[in-house]
């Protein structure tokens, strides 16, 4: 099932202002942070030129989100080296999408923004 109207403004209020918080407006042509909603998953992208071809973009995905409606939970992941996600040991799960977002921001652990 797709998401609510209710759940797309949440996740567009707290991910989006992640991502335009992450990457000023003065270092977007560099670096910037943005989002995609696939099914039940909101995965965050680092996008940056590429190291060979500077006028072309890469994505690099850092962070997901997956929320389980039956429990009516959000889960966090990162991407480890193995290019697979992982649960987010520290804070694998909440109710609560903010305290998530919130987890990424601050990356105490450096998973998300290395």
């Amino acid at each position: 099932m797709a998401f609510t109207e209710i759940e797309i403004y949440k996740i567009n209020n707290f991910v989006g202002t992640l991502c335009n918080k992450k990457a000023p407006e003065v270092i977007r042509d560099q670096l910037r942070y943005e989002y995609k909603i696939e099914k039940q998953d909101v995965i965050l992208y680092e996008i940056r030129p590429r190291w060979d071809k500077l006028d072309e973009q890469t994505g690099m995905p850092c962070a997901k989100l997956t929320f389980v409606r039956s429990r009516n939970v959000w889960k966090l992941f990162w991407q480890r080296a193995d290019m697979k996600w992982h649960a987010y040991g520290p804070l694998k799960l909440s109710r609560d999408l903010a305290e998530l977002v919130a987890e990424i921001d601050t990356d105490p652990h450096g998973c998300f923004f290395g």
